[in-house]
């Protein structure tokens, strides 16, 4: 790729590392779910009125928004409040690479290569020398609560994929549509009106920064300069700088909350690192034309 395309891919990476830590700053005084609601209010407008809906059907939106957006954050920003510590979240999410294949292979029919096969064991056993290896700081809630989140993000990978839309940016916009009302209800039945009534009136400086940072950079800014990239480079090209993503929110999380991985755990993680870098190189190789796939941690990566 030109360097100024790398810079652009760079930069992405930067953005969608750095919001674990955004979104766990943010959730200071407010329900996990919602902020997730008022994150993807948000997202959804104003950037609906320009954005052109994209040709599928409501309910194939509503699958994407179901499993990319509401359940993906919500079990994410839920893992963050109970105690996950946001740079280690920011790399066991990135199990949804190794659970797309999977799900690609019982859904799609799409039969993983050998490589892609060595990948996902590799990712399998970095996760259980993560979960064998955690600290008194990382929660068995938390982490569960995190592989659920990826195993709803690899979901929605699906049927974004069986979308096959032109622009990632557009799906995640009018997918989002469906996520705040239920996001809302769900907050009132899990919180009470009284606690959803007091967030929403004491909105503090971190809860509206984090918000605006989420959504305006993590979701439209992140989609627009990725799935640019992916129009005009192969995937093989592009989608490698995801592994930058736990990188730069393990550091964020270092330099602004001061979180130290345990040995196991970091021993752990550079395998699962291994093992998402050998599926997705492998499984990319070679092709000429990328389709968009939503990779934010979430990140935004694309949560993402």
């Amino acid at each position: 790729m030109p360097i100024r395309d790398s810079v652009l891919a760079l930069l992405v990476t930067v953005i969608w590392g750095a919001n674990f830590v955004v979104i766990d700053e943010g959730l200071d005084g407010m329900p996990p779910v919602l902020f997730v609601a008022i994150r993807f209010v948000v997202v959804v407008f104003p950037a609906i009125l320009f954005v052109k809906r994209p040709e599928v059907p409501w309910r194939v939106l509503g699958t994407v928004g179901l499993f990319l957006s509401i359940g993906q954050f919500g079990l994410l920003y839920s893992a963050l409040k109970v105690g996950m510590p946001a740079g280690l979240a920011s790399l066991v999410l990135q199990a949804q690479v190794l659970l797309t294949v999977l799900l690609a292979a019982l859904r799609l029919h799409e039969r993983p290569t050998t490589r892609q096969l060595v990948g996902v064991g590799l990712g399998i056993v970095g996760l259980a020398v993560v979960a064998g290896g955690r600290s008194a700081a990382t929660p068995w809630l938390g982490l569960l609560l995190t592989l659920a989140a990826a195993l709803s993000w690899a979901t929605g990978n699906i049927a974004a994929r069986q979308a096959r839309v032109a622009s990632g940016l557009s799906l995640t916009v009018w997918s989002a549509l469906f996520v705040p009302v239920p996001m809302f209800l769900l907050s009132l039945a899990l919180d009470g009106p009284t606690a959803v009534g007091h967030a929403l009136g004491h909105l503090s400086t971190a809860n509206v920064l984090s918000t605006l940072y989420t959504a305006v950079l993590a979701s439209l800014v992140g989609y627009g300069i990725w799935n640019t990239l992916l129009a005009r480079h192969a995937a093989a090209q592009v989608v490698p700088f995801t592994l930058l993503v736990p990188v730069t929110g393990m550091l964020t999380a270092w330099l602004v909350q001061q979180e130290r991985p345990g040995p196991l755990e970091l021993t752990g993680g550079v395998v699962l690192l291994l093992g998402v870098a050998v599926t997705a190189v492998g499984g990319w190789r070679g092709e000429r034309k990328a389709e968009p796939l939503p990779m934010e941690p979430l990140t935004e990566g694309r949560a993402r």
